[in-house]
C-alpha cells in the first residue's frame, strides 16, 4: 500500500514536468512549422509546373493541399478494401525512388499594396487653461522637484515659525540674535548653492532663490514684527538682496531667478512701506530697477522680464495717481514718467537687436503698442487741473510730439535691414499720435469730420493698394470719430439749450454725424464688389448713423405732438433713398431697408394716435401723403430691380394701409354725439373686409405695381387679413354692439353684418372651384356660424330684454330659454334637413346638438322650472323632439348620402 502511494505520488510530482516538456515540444513543433509555411510561401511563383521524368501521365489540374494544411488537417480516414485475389506478379528490380515533387501553385495574384499610412492630424492648439495647467504639472515634474516643493514649504515654515514663535514667546534669546541666526543659516545655504552651480544647476537655483527669499523674509521681520532696524536700513538691504539676486540670475544665465528678484524688488516698498506717501523715493527706486532691467535687456532677451517690470512700474504708477495724484506735484512727478517712456522706448529696441537677423520680426507687441497708451493716459492724467485745465493746447502738442518720435523712429529703422516690422510699428504709431493731436487742438464736431473723412479716404486707398494697414486704419479712424462725436454731446442739457437756437438739419450737430454717416456710406460702396461682409458692416454702421441722427434731430427741435409726423417721413425717405440706389446697383441689404421703412410705418401710426388721437390730425396728413407718393416710388425701383424680396415691400404696403384707415375710422364714432358701440366695432373692420374685397375680387388693383410677380402672394396676403379679421371677430363678439341713433335689430346692425360679411368671405376664399367643401372646412364653418348665432341670440337678450350686458347676462332665465329654444332649433333643423337630403354629417350635427341642448337641460336649465321661462324652454325642447320624430325619426343611409355627394 505504501508502494502504491509512493508511486500516486511520484505520478502528480510528474505531471508539471511533463506539462512543460509537452509545451516545449509544441513549441518546437510550431516553429517547425512556420519555417515550412515559410518556405512554401517562397515556392509559390508564377512558374510552369514541374513534372517527374518518370511520370507516366500528366500531373492533375488541381492541386493538393499545402503542408500546412496537412500538418494543421487531421489525417484521412483510410478505410481497407476487401482482399482481392490475383495472380503473383513478377518481381520487379529495386530502383531508386525520385525525390519527392511539390506540385506547383498557380500563379496566385500580387498581394494588394498596404495603405499609405495617413499623416497624423495636427494637434489642435491648446486653451490658455490647459497651457496654465500644463505649466503648473511640468513645474512639479521636470527639474529637482524635491528641491522645488522643500523650498516653498520651507517658505511657509519659516514664515509660520517666526509669527507662531513671536506671538507664544517660546524664543528665549533676543530677537536680534534669533533674525541673526536664521540669516547666517540663509547665507551658508547661499553659499553652498553658488558653490553647486556647475555640478547640479538645477537644484543650486532652486536653493539660491530660496535662501534670498528667506532672507527678505528676515529683513520684513526685524522690521514689521520685532521692530529692532528701522524701515530706511530695512529697505537698503532689501535692495541689496535684490540686486545680488539679480546679478546671481545674470552670471548664471538663470531667467527664474531674475524673475524672482524682480518680484522681490517691486513689491519691496509695499511690504515696507510706512505710509509716508513720498512718490519721489518710490519712483526713484523704480527709476533705479527699470535701469536695471534695461541693462539686462542689453545682454539677455528676457521677454517676461520686460513686461513685467513694464506691468508693476506702470501699473503701481497708475493706481498712485488715481489714489495720491494732486496738481501741485507735477513738477516732481513728470520727470519720472519721461524717464520711464524712455526706458520702455529703448526696451523692444534692444529685444529686436538681441534677435537673430531672421527673427527681428518678432516684436514685442505688448511694449511697442501698449508702453506709449499707457504712458500718454497717465500723461493726460497729469495735465488735469493746475494751468492746463483752461487748455488742451499743451497736450495736443505733446501728442504731436510722440507722433514725430515715432515717425524719427519708423525712419530710421527703415534703413536697417531686417527691422521692417517694427518700422511699420512705429510709423503706425506716428500716424495715431499725429491723428490724435487733432480733437485736442480742435472742437469735437471738426475732430468727428476730420477723422471720419480720413477714415474712409484710407479705407478706399487700402483697398485699391489691397494692403490691410490702411483698410484698419481707416476703420479705427472712422471708430475715432465716433468716439470723438458721442464725447462732444456727453453734456446733453448745454447741447440741447445750444441747438435750440439754431435751424433745424443746419447746425454743426447735425453735419458732424451727417459726414460720420456719409463716410460709412462711402466705405461700403467702395467695398461692396470685393467684400461684402465687410461693405453689410459698414452699411449697417452708416445706416445706425443715418437714422440716430435724423431722430436725435427730430426729438431735439420739434414738440412731441410733431414727432411722430416727422419720424414718418424721415422714414419714408430712408426706405426711398435705399430703394433709388438698390435700382442702379441692387444689393440685399437696402432692400431690407426699403422694407423695414415701409413696416415702421405701423407702430409710427400707433404713435400718432397717442399723441393726437388719429395718424391724420395735426402735420399727419403731409406725412401720410409722403409716405404714399415715397412708398410707391420706392415699390416702383424695387420692381425695375427685379428682386425676390420686392413682393414681401408690397405685402407689408398692403398690411399698412388698412391698419391706419381702422385707426382713423375707430376715431371717428368717438367724436359724433350719440353714435354707439356697435358703429365703432364695424369700422374698425371695415377697411379690412374692403382690402380682403380686392384680393377676392380685384386682384388686379393690389398686384399693381409689382403686377404678376405679386401674384404669389395672395393665398399669405388673405391669411394675414383673415387673421387679423379673426382676432376682431373674436373680440366683438364680447362688445355690446349698440347700434345707436338707429334702432338695433338682430343681424341688420352695423357690427353684426361685418360680423356676417367675414364668415361670407370665409366662405369664398374657402370655396373651390369644384362648390365642394373640404369636410374639416364645412365642420370649422359651422362652429363660426353656430357662435355667431349664439352671439346674435344673447345680444338680442341684451337690447329688447333689457338684461344688463355683463357677466350675469349667462345665468338669466331669459338667456337660458333663448338659447335653449335657438340650439333646439338649429338641432332641429339639422337633423331634418339631414334626413331629407341624404346627409348624413348635417343629421349627425343636428342630432349632437340636441344632445348638447338636452345635456343643458338637465344640468342648467332645470334650476329655472320655477318660473315660466325654464318652463317654457323644457316644453319647447319638447315639442321640437316631437316633430324630429315625425319628419325624421332614422337617419339616412350611407350609399344615399355617397350618392348625393357624388
Amino acid at each position: 500500500m505504501a508502494g502504491i502511494l509512493v508511486l500516486l505520488g511520484l505520478a502528480v510530482l510528474a505531471v508539471p514536468v511533463l506539462l512543460i516538456v509537452a509545451l516545449v515540444a509544441i513549441s518546437g513543433l510550431k516553429r517547425r512549422v512556420a519555417d515550412l509555411e515559410r518556405q512554401v510561401s517562397q515556392l509559390r511563383v508564377p512558374q510552369a509546373a514541374v513534372v517527374a521524368p518518370e511520370a507516366v501521365a500528366p500531373a492533375p489540374a488541381d492541386t493538393g493541399p499545402t503542408l500546412a494544411e496537412l500538418v494543421r488537417s487531421p489525417p484521412p480516414r483510410v478505410e481497407t478494401p476487401p482482399p482481392v485475389r490475383a495472380t503473383t506478379p513478377p518481381p520487379i528490380p529495386p530502383r531508386q525512388a525520385p525525390p519527392l515533387e511539390i506540385p506547383a501553385q498557380p500563379a496566385a495574384a500580387l498581394p494588394p499594396r498596404p495603405p499609405r499610412d495617413e499623416p497624423p492630424p495636427r494637434p489642435a492648439k491648446p486653451d490658455v487653461f490647459t497651457v496654465a495647467l500644463r505649466a503648473v504639472q511640468r513645474w512639479f515634474t521636470v527639474g529637482n522637484v524635491p528641491v522645488k516643493i522643500g523650498v516653498l514649504v520651507l517658505f511657509a515654515g519659516v514664515a509660520a515659525l517666526l509669527k507662531y514663535g513671536a506671538d507664544q514667546g517660546w524664543f528665549s534669546l533676543p530677537p536680534e540674535l534669533r533674525l541673526a541666526g536664521i540669516a547666517a543659516a540663509a547665507l551658508g545655504a547661499l553659499v553652498f548653492a553658488w558653490r553647486k552651480r556647475d555640478s547640479n544647476r538645477t537644484f543650486a537655483l532652486s536653493l539660491q532663490g530660496g535662501a534670498i527669499g528667506v532672507l527678505l523674509l528676515v529683513v520684513f521681520a526685524a522690521v514689521k514684527i520685532f521692530g529692532v532696524i528701522p524701515a530706511g536700513a530695512a529697505f537698503a538691504l532689501s535692495i541689496v538682496l535684490i540686486a545680488g539676486a539679480g546679478m546671481l540670475a545674470v552670471l548664471q544665465d538663470a531667467k527664474s531667478l531674475a524673475v524672482f528678484a524682480l518680484l522681490a524688488g517691486f513689491l519691496a516698498p509695499i511690504w515696507l512701506s510706512t505710509g509716508s506717501g513720498n512718490h519721489v523715493a518710490l519712483f526713484s527706486y523704480y527709476a533705479v530697477l527699470n535701469a536695471a532691467i534695461v541693462g539686462i535687456a542689453w545682454y539677455k532677451s528676457w521677454r517676461v522680464l520686460n513686461l513685467l517690470g513694464f506691468v508693476f512700474t506702470f501699473g503701481i504708477g497708475t493706481a498712485w495717481g488715481l489714489f495720491d495724484y494732486a496738481p501741485e506735484k507735477y513738477a516732481s512727478t513728470q520727470p519720472f514718467l519721461a524717464l520711464f517712456f524712455v526706458f520702455y522706448l529703448l526696451i523692444p529696441l534692444l529685444f529686436a537687436r538681441r534677435q537673430p537677423a531672421g527673427r527681428r520680426d518678432f516684436i514685442d507687441g505688448c511694449l511697442v503698442f501698449g508702453m506709449p497708451l499707457v504712458a500718454f493716459s497717465l500723461q493726460a492724467g497729469l495735465m488735469q487741473g493746475g494751468s492746463f485745465e483752461e487748455s488742451r493746447l499743451p497736450l495736443a502738442f505733446c501728442a504731436l510730439g510722440l507722433g514725430v518720435l515715432y515717425a524719427a523712429l519708423s525712419w530710421t529703422l527703415r534703413r536697417r535691414a531686417n527691422y521692417d516690422v517694427l518700422a511699420q510699428s512705429y510709423a503706425l504709431l506716428a500716424v495715431g499720435f499725429a491723428t490724435l493731436s487733432v480733437p485736442l487742438a480742435l472742437s469735437a464736431q471738426a475732430t468727428a469730420c476730420v477723422f471720419a473723412l480720413e477714415g474712409a479716404a484710407l479705407a478706399w486707398l487700402g483697398l485699391r493698394q489691397s494692403r490691410l494697414l490702411p483698410q484698419f486704419t481707416g476703420a479705427g479712424l472712422q471708430l475715432a470719430a465716433a468716439a470723438a462725436f458721442s464725447i462732444a454731446q456727453a453734456d446733453t442739457a448745454s447741447w440741447r439749450a445750444a441747438e435750440a437756437a439754431v435751424p433745424m438739419f443746419a447746425n454743426a450737430t447735425f453735419m458732424s454725424a451727417l459726414l460720420i454717416a456719409i463716410a460709412g456710406f462711402a466705405s461700403a460702396w467702395a467695398y461692396r464688389a470685393r467684400a461684402g461682409g465687410v461693405a453689410l458692416v459698414y452699411y449697417l454702421w452708416a445706416l445706425v448713423w443715418w437714422l440716430s441722427n435724423g431722430a436725435a434731430e427730430i426729438m431735439g427741435h420739434l414738440g412731441h405732438r410733431d414727432e411722430p409726423d416727422a419720424t414718418l417721413a424721415f422714414a419714408a425717405l430712408t426706405g426711398w433713398l435705399a430703394a433709388e440706389v438698390h435700382r442702379r446697383r441692387p444689393a440685399g441689404a437696402l432692400v431690407w431697408t426699403t422694407q423695414a421703412a415701409l413696416a415702421s410705418a405701423a407702430p409710427l401710426a400707433l404713435w400718432q394716435t397717442l399723441e393726437h388721437q388719429q395718424p391724420f390730425a395735426g402735420n399727419g396728413a403731409w406725412a401720410w401723403l409722403a409716405y404714399a407718393v415715397l412708398g410707391v416710388r420706392s415699390l416702383v425701383c424695387l420692381r425695375d430691380s427685379d428682386h425676390h424680396l420686392a413682393g414681401a415691400a408690397q405685402f407689408v404696403w398692403w398690411l399698412v394701409w388698412p391698419l391706419v384707415a381702422s385707426l382713423l375710422l375707430a376715431w371717428l364714432p368717438g367724436h359724433v354725439q350719440g353714435m354707439g358701440t356697435g358703429w365703432q366695432a364695424g369700422l374698425i373692420a371695415l377697411p379690412w373686409l374692403v382690402v380682403v374685397a380686392l384680393a377676392l375680387f380685384r386682384w388686379a388693383w393690389l398686384a399693381a405695381p409689382l403686377g404678376d410677380r405679386f401674384d404669389g402672394w395672395r393665398t399669405p396676403l388673405l391669411g394675414v387679413l383673415f387673421a387679423a379679421l379673426g382676432l376682431w371677430w373674436l373680440v366683438s363678439l364680447f362688445i355690446a354692439g349698440s347700434a345707436r341713433p338707429l334702432p338695433w335689430m338682430p343681424v341688420l346692425n352695423p357690427m353684426e353684418l361685418v360680423q356676417l360679411a367675414t364668415l361670407v368671405l370665409l366662405l369664398r376664399w374657402w370655396m373651390p372651384e369644384a362648390r365642394v367643401l373640404p369636410p374639416s372646412r364645412i365642420v370649422l364653418l359651422s362652429s363660426l356660424a353656430f357662435v355667431w348665432i349664439t352671439s346674435v341670440v344673447l345680444h338680442a337678450v341684451h337690447h329688447w330684454g333689457g338684461v344688463p350686458w355683463n357677466e350675469g347676462l349667462l345665468s338669466g332665465s331669459l338667456a337660458q330659454t333663448s338659447l335653449t329654444v335657438t340650439w333646439s332649433v338649429l338641432g332641429v333643423l339639422g337633423w331634418v334637413i339631414g334626413s331629407r337630403r341624404g346627409q348624413r354629417m348635417l343629421w349627425l350635427g343636428g342630432a349632437v346638438l340636441m344632445g348638447v341642448v338636452l345635456a343643458k337641460l338637465v344640468f342648467v336649465d332645470r334650476q329655472h322650472l320655477g318660473n315660466l321661462l325654464g318652463i317654457g324652454s323644457f316644453i319647447a325642447y319638447g315639442l321640437l323632439c316631437t316633430v324630429v320624430g315625425y319628419l325624421a325619426p332614422a337617419p339616412p343611409r350611407r350609399v344615399e348620402n355617397e350618392e348625393a355627394t357624388a
